[in-house]
């Protein structure tokens, strides 16, 4: 299972506003430029994570987004069930639509194990972790040249 476009942006935006100050908005061209990420789809990204109830919005001249208080624990497995939604744990590797124990395809009982390993990894993984490795330099965003990436 691979993660979709809009899960992956969903996810690296997440990430890129727990590195700002809580409460401070940012702008959605400010996010989508430092992503590298086209910001007309990264808008609809953003306000469908806030109306999940992970970031706050405001309107305006000094508006954009912030992550909401809390949502900085928030695993990656959370946000890829809000972005994905309940099924994703169904997915099947060669993509069938029916795939599972009875309705084996013929990756299944090999790609199982590795799955349940993966989303278990990706329910430790929080967002606050991930932001404080990139503060940190362990990790980076974006395809983009760490000179255009400003924070």
């Amino acid at each position: 299972m691979l993660f979709s476009r809009t899960s992956q942006y969903a996810i690296q935006a997440l990430i890129y506003l727990a590195t700002q100050p809580y409460g401070k908005p940012v702008l959605n061209r400010k996010i989508a430029h430092n992503l590298g990420v086209p910001h007309a789809y990264l808008a609809k990204i953003l306000q469908d994570l806030s109306r999940q109830q992970l970031l706050e919005s405001v309107r305006g001249r000094s508006g954009g987004y912030y992550l909401r208080d809390g949502a900085a624990q928030t695993n990656l497995l959370d946000v890829l069930l809000l972005m994905e939604g309940q099924y994703v744990d169904r997915e099947c590797l060669l993509g069938h639509k029916a795939c599972g124990d009875e309705t084996a395809c013929p990756m299944h009982h090999k790609w199982k194990p590795v799955k349940q390993e993966m989303f278990s990894y990706l329910g430790r993984m929080t967002l606050s972790h991930l932001s404080q490795a990139v503060l940190k330099g362990q990790y980076r965003l974006s395809d983009l040249p760490l000179s255009l990436q400003t924070h």
